[in-house]
C-alpha cells in the first residue's frame, strides 16, 4: 500500500493549487460542451435503434447523460469527487441503461473524469483509497456483466460467432471474449490514471522549478545586497583613509608654519606649501575615488564617468607610491624610515594590485594614527615581499597620547582589508615600548590551500589587545 501512496506521490510535500475563479467558469463551459455531445451521441443511438429495448424511458436516459457529463464541471475544484461519482455513475448507468453507457462520449467523459481526480488531487494519499474503489468498481461491473448476466453470449453475437466450433484461435471464444473485454477496461482505467499521474508530476516539476527560480532570485537580491554593503564599506575605508592620512599631514605642517612664520618666512612658506600640495591630492584623491560610484553612468552630455565628462581616473597608489608618501608624512617632530625587502629581487611587481593598494593604505592610516595619536619621535615602515606573501610593518617609539583615543574605525578597516584578502592582522603595543602594526597579505590576494603556508604562518597571528589607536 506504501508503494501505491508512493507511486501517487504521497510522499511528496506539495499541493497543487485550486483552481481559479476563471477556470472554474472554463470547467464548467467544457461541461456544457461535453453534455452536447454526449446528447447527440444518445440521439444518434435512438435514430439506429440501438436502446428502443432500454428499461429507462427516454427521459432517464437523458438524465443519466446529463448527469455524467455534468461531472466534469467539479474535475479542478473537486477532483477526488469527479473520479469516485464517475465510477459509480458507470456502474449504475451499466446496469440500468447500458446502452447509453457504452457511447463513446461517456466513455470519454468517465475516462476525463478519472483523468482529472487524479491529476488534480490535492490529498494524494486519499486518491489512492478512490483509485482503489475504482478499480474494485471495474472488477464489480466486469462479474456483474460476465456471471450474472448473459454478457459473454451477447459480446459473442456482437463479434459475429455463431458457432464456436468454427473459430480457430488458441482460445475458446467464451475466454477471448473475457480476456479481451479485461485487456479494454486495463488499458482504460490504466491509461487515464497513469496519464493524470503524469500530469499531476509535470505540475509538480513546473512548481518546484519556478520555487527554485524564486530562490535563486532572493539569494540573488541577498548577495547584490551584500556586495553594496561591501563596496560601500571599501569606499568607507578608503575614504577614511585618504582623509585622515592628508587631514593629519595638512594639521602637522600648519602648526609647523604658525611656530616659524616671524622667526623664519622662508621655512613657514614650505610648510604652507606642503599644506596646499597635501590638499589638493586629497581632493583629487577623493574625487576619483567618488567617481567610481558612478562608474558607467551615463552622464548628461551622453558620456561615461563623473559629470564632466572625464573618464581617465588617477591610478590607485601601489608599493612604488610609498616612498611619496613617507616623505608627505614626516613632519620635523617625526623621523619616519622606509625598507622595500623583496626576495627574489623584482617580487614586489608580482603582488596583486588589490594587495598593493591595501598594503599602501595600512601605511597611510597607521602613519596618521603615529601623528595623531602617539608621542612618537620616529617611526620604521618595513615592506617585505616574497614569492607568496607580503607584509607590511609600522613600529614606532611612542607611546598613547592623553586624551587623543581614536574611535579605532582605522584598525577596524586594517583588520576588514586583511581578512577580505585572506591575510592576518597584528597590532597593538610592544613590550619593550612604542606601538606595532603588522599585516601579512598572500601575493595573489586570495587564501593559501596549505594553512601552513603563506598568512596563516604568521608569527603571533592571535590579534593583541587594541590601545584604541
Amino acid at each position: 500500500m506504501e508503494a501505491v501512496a508512493r507511486f501517487f506521490g504521497a510522499d511528496v510535500q506539495w499541493t497543487r493549487p485550486g483552481p481559479t475563479t476563471a477556470e472554474r467558469w472554463t470547467d464548467l463551459r467544457y461541461a456544457v460542451y461535453w453534455l452536447l455531445a454526449a446528447a447527440c451521441g444518445l440521439e444518434f443511438l435512438r435514430g439506429m435503434g440501438a436502446v428502443d429495448n432500454a428499461p429507462a424511458q427516454i427521459l432517464w436516459q437523458y438524465v443519466g447523460t446529463a448527469s455524467g457529463a455534468l461531472l466534469l464541471a467539479l474535475r479542478r475544484s473537486h477532483p477526488l469527487v469527479t473520479a469516485a461519482g464517475a465510477a459509480v455513475h458507470m456502474l449504475v448507468l451499466g446496469v440500468l441503461i447500458p446502452p447509453v453507457m457504452s457511447t463513446l462520449p461517456m466513455q470519454v467523459i468517465y475516462f476525463f473524469a478519472l483523468f482529472s481526480g487524479v491529476s488534480w488531487a490535492r490529498d494524494r494519499r486519499a486518491l489512492t483509497y478512490v483509485v482503489g474503489g475504482v478499480v474494485a468498481v471495474m472488477f464489480l461491473w466486469l462479474t456483474w456483466a460476465f456471471a450474472l448476466t448473459s454478457g459473454v453470449s451477447k459480446l459473442t453475437r456482437s463479434l459475429g460467432i455463431e458457432d464456436p466450433a468454427t473459430v480457430t484461435g488458441l482460445l475458446s471464444p467464451t475466454t477471448s471474449v473475457v480476456l479481451y473485454t479485461v485487456l479494454n477496461n486495463i488499458f482504460f482505467f490504466g491509461g487515464a490514471i497513469l496519464l493524470g499521474q503524469m500530469s499531476w508530476r509535470g505540475a509538480w516539476r513546473t512548481a518546484e522549478v519556478v520555487r527554485q527560480a524564486e530562490t535563486i532570485r532572493q539569494q540573488t537580491a541577498r548577495l547584490r545586497d551584500q556586495a553594496v554593503v561591501a563596496e560601500r564599506l571599501r569606499i568607507a575605508r578608503e575614504l577614511h583613509d585618504v582623509v585622515a592620512h592628508h587631514v593629519s599631514v595638512m594639521g602637522v605642517q600648519a602648526s609647523a608654519a604658525r611656530r616659524v612664520l616671524t622667526r623664519d618666512p622662508e621655512a613657514a612658506a614650505t610648510a604652507l606649501s606642503a599644506v596646499e600640495t597635501s590638499s589638493r591630492q586629497a581632493v583629487g584623491q577623493m574625487r576619483d575615488l567618488l567617481g567610481t560610484l558612478r562608474s558607467g553612468e551615463k552622464a548628461a552630455d551622453g558620456t561615461d564617468g563623473d559629470a564632466t565628462g572625464e573618464t581617465n581616473r588617477t591610478p590607485q597608489p601601489d608599493l612604488a607610491a610609498l616612498e611619496e608618501l613617507i616623505d608627505q608624512a614626516a613632519a620635523p617632530t617625526l623621523e619616519i624610515g622606509f625598507r622595500l625587502v623583496e626576495t627574489p629581487e623584482g617580487a614586489a611587481a608580482q603582488v596583486s594590485p588589490p594587495v598593493q593598494l591595501s598594503c599602501y593604505r595600512i601605511v597611510q592610516e597607521s602613519l596618521a594614527n603615529v601623528r595623531r595619536h602617539s608621542t612618537a619621535t620616529r617611526a620604521n615602515v618595513v615592506v617585505r615581499v616574497a614569492e607568496d606573501w607580503v607584509e607590511v610593518e609600522v613600529v614606532d617609539n611612542g607611546s598613547p597620547r592623553p586624551g587623543t583615543s581614536g574611535t579605532g574605525l582605522g584598525q577596524l578597516g586594517m583588520r576588514e582589508r586583511a581578512q577580505h584578502l585572506g591575510g592576518l592582522a597584528e597590532m597593538g603595543p610592544r613590550r619593550v615600548g612604542g606601538y606595532r602594526v603588522r599585516v601579512r597579505f598572500p601575493v595573489s590576494g586570495t587564501p593559501p590551500t596549505d594553512p601552513s603556508d603563506g598568512a596563516a604562518s604568521d608569527a603571533g597571528a592571535a590579534p593583541l589587545v587594541e590601545s584604541g589607536r
